[in-house]
């Protein structure tokens, strides 16, 4: 699993991350090809969106019990760049895998 997230963190090296971990470019290739795989074997256990209009404002109920928030959709973003200056304090909480400095979110 490592490998796979190391990989996916960084896609396209897989002989400089087979290097990183100790592994050879296919083990690296094999590892994330199963981990994938098996992640999308399982998908419609995980990810399931509302068909019907009843099924959507059940989601949203339930969305605005849990969170106390109402809402039409939920997305999920990861690094926001635009306007982050390179923080002089916890540096290091705010430098995304790149070596930029973003904020991770989670955005309705």
């Amino acid at each position: 699993m490592k490998i796979c997230l190391r990989y996916l963190g960084d896609p396209g090296y897989q002989q400089g991350i087979g290097q990183e971990l100790g592994v050879s470019p296919a083990t690296v290739s094999r590892t994330v090809d199963r981990v994938v795989n098996s992640i999308v074997a399982q998908s419609h256990e995980w990810i399931k969106f509302p068909t019907t209009n009843h099924q959507l404002m059940e989601a949203k109920r339930i969305f605005q019990s849990m969170y106390k928030f109402p809402a039409i959709c939920v997305i999920d973003f990861t690094h926001i760049q635009v306007g982050i200056l390179n923080p002089n304090r916890h540096r290091d909480e705010y430098i995304n895998r790149k070596g930029k400095p973003t904020l991770n979110v989670q955005a309705i």
